[in-house]
């Protein structure tokens, strides 16, 4: 018969507590380092300031579009010329895991002959279609589509 003094089964006690508490510190530890692994987002290419599009009415000059929208990342002519900014959000749920698109997005200002504005566009993609977010339509004009369709294939490499 093994019998245990109670100073005996103090120190078997504390010993399972000692070993109980580095187990939760460990645990702690690994969720904490976890912890700092969890989602990030990107921003890449041009950063639409609040209510910028709002301050471009159709006829505005295009001193006017770049002084409220800045210089575009890209510019192109389809019966006028059009500037494009491009900018893409991406985010990844685990540090060092690969990036998804959450969004993409092509701002075109276009001008007419007098290089006032015509027209302003938001381009994006909607159920996996071009999508303009401003006149809620999906662009068909050939001229444009030609050049759309690789600005957004571009995107989806990055």
């Amino acid at each position: 018969m093994n019998h245990t003094t109670p100073k005996q089964f103090r120190a078997a006690s504390a010993r399972g507590l000692f070993s109980r508490f580095r187990a939760f510190a460990a645990i702690g530890l690994v969720c904490a380092a976890l912890g700092g692994c969890t989602g990030e987002q990107f921003q890449k290419g041009y950063i639409l300031p609040d209510g910028a599009l709002d301050q471009i009415p159709i006829g505005a000059s295009q001193d006017q579009v770049l002084i409220v929208l800045g210089t575009p990342s890209t510019v192109a002519t389809l019966d006028g010329e059009v500037f494009y900014y491009i900018s893409q959000r991406t985010s990844r749920p685990v540090a060092f895991m690969n990036q998804h698109v959450i969004d993409q997005r092509v701002i075109a200002v276009y001008f007419d002959k007098n290089r006032q504005v015509r027209r302003l566009a938001n381009y994006g993609m909607k159920d996996g279609k071009i999508f303009d977010f401003v006149s809620r339509t999906t662009p068909t004009s050939g001229q444009e589509m030609s050049y759309l369709t690789p600005l957004f294939k571009l995107l989806s490499f990055n």
